[in-house]
């Protein structure tokens, strides 16, 4: 049976209700020094106000060595009454020391794969996806280095993928590499910041494929693109993928937060669910806020007890 693996443990898919399908409680990268997310009290409150718009279960995409703060998640979502789904894997390398990426050599699968079944070090908090990224419409050797790994996880576990898309670049050759090479079903496959890069057929080629799609980060000033997801999510579901589509907040910056000025999480359900329901009528965007997730996100999980080929 499927289930989605939440940090106070598995759930069904029916039951994450209203979800922002990609965005961050804790945070932490030399790229974003001075704006880190690690304010346990401030993730609480944004979680609250996220609530009180009506949210029922945020994905936190942040992965491994980037300050997830696992062991805080569990009573977070306790006192909100948000369901929280907290990530293992591996962003770019420019967000970790190479101390840290030359530990773990040889051994990434493992981690990744132990953090799915067995818990974030000794927070015994479980894993519900694995959160990798690609480039500038490129994957390099770290690129396809990470994904390997994410794929040898995956075929252990039955874990989803989400790929953080560098600009909304690169989907195709993600899937090329997940899918075609490395035998990742395209359903297991979760696109990140399509719509950074507006690209309707890339994003149609990607729908076809049969990976998820994530409208992701309207919490983010410098990105301009947020005007054209009326139309791209129109289009998908025009041509029959309206199951394939998420949305997501991003917050990433401590200044993005509601609860310092930004628009942080409520903001996906304050207004971006708004305008989307007035252009694309309140069907389509409840589906993707509510059914489409727990479809993402939900494995029916299995134990990891051998070592992929892959």
């Amino acid at each position: 049976m499927s289930r989605v693996r939440t940090v106070l443990g598995d759930t069904l898919p029916q039951d994450l209700g209203v979800c922002d399908a990609h965005d961050h409680l804790f945070l932490s990268s030399p790229r974003l020094a001075g704006q880190e997310l690690d304010d346990a009290s401030a993730a609480r409150a944004e979680l609250t106000a996220f609530r009180a718009a009506g949210g029922g279960s945020v994905v936190q995409w942040t992965p491994y060595g980037m300050g997830r703060r696992a062991a805080d998640l569990p009573l977070i979502a306790r006192d909100t009454g948000v369901q929280v789904i907290a990530a293992t894997g591996l962003h770019q390398a420019a967000h970790y020391t190479p101390e840290l990426l030359t530990q773990l050599h040889g051994k990434l699968a493992d981690v990744f794969t132990s953090e799915l079944t067995t818990g974030i070090g000794t927070s015994g908090v479980r894993a519900g996806l694995i959160k990798v990224a690609g480039g500038f419409h490129t994957l390099d050797a770290y690129a396809r280095w990470t994904m390997t790994a994410a794929a040898e996880a995956h075929h252990a576990t039955g874990a989803p993928i989400a790929v953080h898309l560098e600009l909304g670049t690169g989907a195709l050759d993600v899937l090329d590499l997940l899918s075609g090479e490395l035998g990742v079903p395209a359903h297991r496959v979760i696109l990140g910041h399509l719509n950074r890069s507006p690209d309707f057929m890339t994003q149609r080629q990607a729908a076809e494929s049969g990976a998820y799609l994530a409208f992701d980060g309207p919490s983010r000033a410098h990105h301009a693109t947020d005007w054209r997801m009326p139309d791209a999510v129109r289009a998908l579901a025009d041509a029959g993928f309206s199951d394939r589509l998420l949305l997501g907040g991003d917050t990433t910056t401590a200044s993005a937060r509601s609860v310092n000025g930004g628009p942080g999480m409520p903001y996906l359900l304050r207004r971006v669910r708004q305008r989307l329901e007035l252009a694309l009528g309140e069907g389509l965007v409840e589906q993707m806020l509510t059914v489409n997730p727990g479809r993402a996100f939900g494995v029916d999980w299995r134990q990891a007890t051998t070592r992929s080929t892959y």
